[in-house]
């Protein structure tokens, strides 16, 4: 089994309704976010899944998010744009683009500043 990453990031602004304090009041991140993928065996030039590709994917994903006021986006309206859903936002987004029996995400990591943040397993991870 092989575990290959990559780490990324974006800019964006939210604010948490009917969050008991300051982050009800609109303001912004600089997310962090690391996607790591899980392949089973490694292709004919020897990758788990090419870097290049994996970075094009995430890059679609996140282009969703950047500078963008996460609260105005289809996928928050129900949900609060917190960093655990931002997480299962991206971890969701990633996997759909995904087409391999060979690999697949295995987690996504999101970080509000450098010394807080979480990892997202999927559905799968209970």
């Amino acid at each position: 089994m092989y575990e290959i990453f990559i780490d990324t990031h974006f800019a964006g602004a939210h604010h948490l309704r009917d969050y008991p304090g300051e982050c009800e009041k609109p303001h912004g991140h600089n997310w962090k976010v690391k996607v790591t993928v899980r392949a089973l065996e490694l292709d004919q030039c020897g990758m788990g899944i090419d870097f290049k590709l994996l970075k094009k994917i995430v890059k679609e994903v996140i282009d969703k998010l950047d500078h963008h006021d996460l609260n105005t986006l289809p996928y928050f309206q129900e949900k609060n744009p917190s960093s655990e859903y931002i997480a299962e936002f991206l971890y969701a987004e990633v996997a759909s683009r995904l087409k391999s029996d060979n690999h697949s995400i295995y987690s996504v990591m999101v970080k509000e500043t450098d010394t807080q943040g979480l990892y997202y397993y999927g559905p799968e991870g209970k």
